[in-house]
């Protein structure tokens, strides 16, 4: 070793000038692409890119998207003048769609892709192979045993192998005989290719799952509508309160199915001390038409219980009341009638209301003040629900007159009332106070400038709907990426070899052993089980074999040792053959 080392100090100068000197080859294009194919396609840069993609969909919930609501992007660019519009140049209103967030998903279906294909080639070439080669010494395996057969048996060498094979066999291996007829035959063996199997599909299965994410975020879309009582609603882009298409939604997807709320039905807690009035079932008859032509359904819509129409999922997602009220200008004509939706701000159902009327002549007329289903009024005058079912409802309002600024254009929140530019007729703090009204009450407004009227109370439902066209898909790829991951985690990759011998003195002796491919802690359990199946086969006294349990698991194993007898006289290796080296020594 020293004079090793004492060579390396003496050439260590002239390698280092040689080494200095040489010219590396030019890696070229095609070089540089098969490193930049290898590197996209590693695991390591597929996890990055999962990564990279979680982190890139961050602004999307940081930021209005334009895709969801346009005039809330436009509004926050003006409210922010300073980096509002960097933020648009970056496409941060359009983070799903942007070209940045488009090339990391693509990115990481090439990856994933590049990933999966190879190994599958590989995977499928290995199950179509034979089994490896019997190692020389199959004591330096994991797991390794020796067994004798007495020479009273009549079992030879060749009997044993192929004995041994059907016990292989049996358990799920895949087994090969070689040189059956010879003096040392063996056999090697191989199952858990379902181990590569499953994580293959794993693998596959996040591909098939993004794929899907992918076509439900380019065709589908969802809405939002607020249904009244006896209200229907049609599929169409003008049917709906709140439209978010996808990015290459077209409105030629959508069915021209309808839905009818016939009646709404609440049913409310009145036994529990503690949760006393609380809305225990929601239930929504509805009427449901596939198409214009087609005949008409009744069908029950309930929470987390949705109804499936038009190749879209309807789902419940609030409810409360709307008063209907009929309003008159100042000439005496009706300038609107009808169902106004509240929303709900407390308990007991206590909501807001907001009536815009921009018909009224002559000026345009506006109302706000909220409804209380059962109404009561404390000492101090303050009115309050008392109960959410409705038993005194009241419907309390302040007026207002002026330009409601509709006619400009520009888009409003139905439940907010602008008062800037309103001049009030009705309040509490002023002398003509505030407009209380029950059903079938009237009140006429001050100045000539009309009359409102509390006709009744309807219940109202919102209801989501949604078209994902890859949601079915992305279901069934999860589950199976679930039971890939599954099979991946619990199936082992092992490998059996078997040599036997024929010894000087008419016994047959058997050598095994095994080796996994990659951990397996159950290795020995299988190198047990396994022995006790051949001592079955080969129909072995039980307390031989535990006497060679015993002894194999005291010492180390060895080529030539065995478990209960000498060193020379029990592994195959000691046969005397008529030609040719010993078995452990032999190259099969």
């Amino acid at each position: 070793m020293s004079e090793r080392v004492k060579v390396k100090k003496k050439q260590s100068a002239p390698a280092a000038e040689a080494k200095a000197n040489a010219a590396l080859p030019a890696l070229g294009a095609k070089g540089m692409l098969r490193w930049a194919w290898t590197q996209l396609t590693s695991m390591r840069t597929a996890l990055f890119l999962l990564l990279l993609l979680a982190v890139a969909a961050v602004p999307g919930s940081l930021f209005p998207q334009r895709p969801a609501n346009p005039a809330v992007v436009t509004q926050y660019i003006k409210d922010h003048p300073d980096y509002g519009k960097l933020l648009d140049s970056l496409q941060l209103y359009d983070v799903y769609s942007s070209a940045w967030f488009s090339a990391i998903y693509l990115l990481l279906f090439i990856s994933l892709i590049g990933c999966v294909v190879p190994r599958a080639i590989a995977h499928y070439k290995a199950m179509r192979s034979q089994p490896p080669r019997t190692p020389q010494r199959l004591s330096r395996l994991p797991e390794y045993g020796t067994m004798v057969i007495p020479s009273d048996a009549g079992i030879p060498a060749s009997e044993a192998i192929k004995s041994a094979a059907g016990v292989l066999r049996k358990r799920g291996y895949r087994v090969e005989v070689r040189d059956a007829d010879g003096a040392l035959p063996s056999l090697g063996a191989e199952r858990g290719f379902l181990k590569e199997v499953g994580n293959l599909v794993f693998h596959t299965s996040l591909i098939g799952v993004l794929v899907s994410v992918a076509v439900g975020g380019l065709f589908g879309y969802s809405g939002q509508r607020i249904l009244v009582e006896g209200d229907t609603f049609v599929n169409t882009l003008v049917g709906y309160d709140q439209f978010n298409p996808g990015t290459n939604f077209q409105s030629s997807q959508l069915q021209p199915y309808s839905l009818q709320l016939d009646k709404f039905n609440i049913t409310f807690d009145r036994e529990s001390r503690g949760k006393f009035g609380q809305p225990i079932d929601f239930a929504a008859t509805v009427t449901t038409k596939e198409n214009p032509d087609a005949p008409a359904k009744q069908e029950i819509l309930k929470v987390n219980d949705p109804v499936t129409l038009g190749g879209t999922s309807i789902y419940l997602t609030g409810n409360g009341y709307a008063p209907v009220v009929t309003i008159r200008d100042g000439a005496g004509n009706v300038a609107m009638q009808g169902p106004v939706v509240a929303k709900l701000q407390g308990d007991n159902y206590y909501s807001s209301v907001v009536i815009k009327v921009p018909d009224a002549k002559p000026d345009q007329l506006g109302f706000a003040g909220f409804f209380l289903p059962t109404a009561f009024v404390t000492n101090e005058g303050v009115s309050f629900s008392g109960d959410p079912e409705l038993f005194n409802p009241q419907l309390s309002l302040n007026s207002y007159y002026g330009d409601l600024g509709l006619d400009a254009g520009a888009p409003q929140n139905v439940f907010e009332l602008d008062v800037k530019k309103l001049t009030p007729l009705n309040a509490r703090n002023l002398p003509t106070k505030g407009i209380t009204l029950t059903p079938g009450s009237t009140y006429t407004l001050p100045d000539g400038k009309g009359t409102i009227s509390f006709d009744g109370v309807k219940r109202y439902i919102g209801v989501d709907i949604h078209h994902n066209p890859g949601q079915a898909s992305a279901l069934v790829f999860a589950l199976l990426a679930v039971a890939g991951l599954i099979l991946s985690l619990y199936v082992n990759r092992r490998r059996v070899w078997v040599r036997t011998g024929t010894a000087a003195d008419g016994r047959t002796m058997v050598e095994y052993g095994l080796l996994a491919r990659g951990e397996d802690h159950r290795l020995a359990g299988e190198a047990t089980a396994l022995r006790k199946l051949f001592s079955g086969e080969w129909k072995l006294a039980a307390d031989d074999t535990a006497a060679e349990d015993t002894v194999q698991s005291q010492q180390t194993p060895s080529p030539t040792s065995d478990n209960g007898a000498g060193p020379a006289d029990n592994a195959p290796g000691s046969v005397t053959t008529p030609a040719g080296p010993t078995g452990p020594e032999k190259d099969q």
